[in-house]
């Protein structure tokens, strides 16, 4: 196994459970008080840990349509006002990712709660979206963290990221690897399927890992009980959240018997 995405992690292919947002304050479907959407969270959370992840990523899932660049000063406040809350609460390895694409108010939020991580969707190149062309964001991301002082907060980033397409001539994802740890400073890179829930393609998990050498790689999306152990010659660990939730549904509920029949093919 190549070195541990956290240190705290070592010895261990982490399951990191996804903490799917309810639609933030500002969002055009959002109808729950501050006060609820914590306590979703955090019931999420709970039942996350309990089903034995190792860590947990919150992410604005349900602010649909997504600004394709920086986000307006109400998310920012709202997500760092949840994460503080499952910060108190439980004490394991948090991540950030503000999406579609605003890794440095996630870097922001990570520091001023103390997460120990951030998903950022394009660290480097540029993809299509649904939110137009997002482009990369490494030279504002690692400059910031260097001018905080938060070198403890990890970057794990996308390549080929899920929802995108490749701006002109899709490459070799080899060389997509290659650039983010060595041009855009990741430290663990991330490979998914084509969306939400939808299968990651192993043969891309097995050239990820070829090309990524030491550096950790991440399956994160598609994952369930019955996949997971086909993944473990390849992948340092795997982001998970539909297979956690009620009938597969992302914005349902989490069931802990979901995630503790995933957890336990781990053994």
């Amino acid at each position: 196994m190549s070195r541990p995405i956290l240190p705290a992690w070592s010895g261990l292919r982490p399951v990191i459970g996804m903490l799917h947002l309810p639609p933030l304050p500002g969002a055009p479907r959002c109808a729950a008080t501050m006060p609820a959407i914590i306590e979703h969270v955090l019931r999420d959370a709970d039942a996350l840990l309990r089903g034995g992840v190792h860590g947990l990523m919150l992410e604005n899932f349900s602010d649909t349509p997504f600004y394709p660049g920086p986000v307006p000063p109400i998310v920012i406040a709202s997500m760092t006002t949840i994460a503080a809350a499952v910060r108190q609460r439980f004490d394991v390895p948090l991540g950030i990712n503000v999406l579609r694409n605003d890794g440095r108010a996630a870097l922001a939020i990570a520091h001023a709660v103390g997460a120990a991580m951030i998903r950022v969707n394009v660290l480097c190149g540029a993809r299509v979206t649904d939110q137009g062309l997002v482009a990369g964001q490494a030279h504002d991301i690692l400059r910031d963290r260097a001018a905080l002082g938060a070198t403890a907060v990890h970057v794990l980033a996308d390549v080929a990221v899920k929802h995108s397409a490749a701006l002109g001539a899709p490459r070799a994802i080899e060389l997509d690897v290659e650039d983010t740890l060595e041009r855009g400073g990741a430290d663990a890179v991330i490979v998914t399927g084509s969306g939400t829930g939808r299968p990651t393609d192993i043969e891309q998990v097995r050239r990820s890992k070829a090309a990524a050498g030491e550096a950790p790689v991440l399956v994160g999306s598609g994952i369930t009980a019955a996949t997971i152990e086909h993944f473990l010659s390849w992948a340092d660990g795997f982001i998970v959240g539909t297979a956690f939730k009620t009938g597969g549904v992302p914005a349902n509920p989490v069931e802990v018997e979901r995630v503790r029949a995933l957890m336990a093919r781990l053994k």
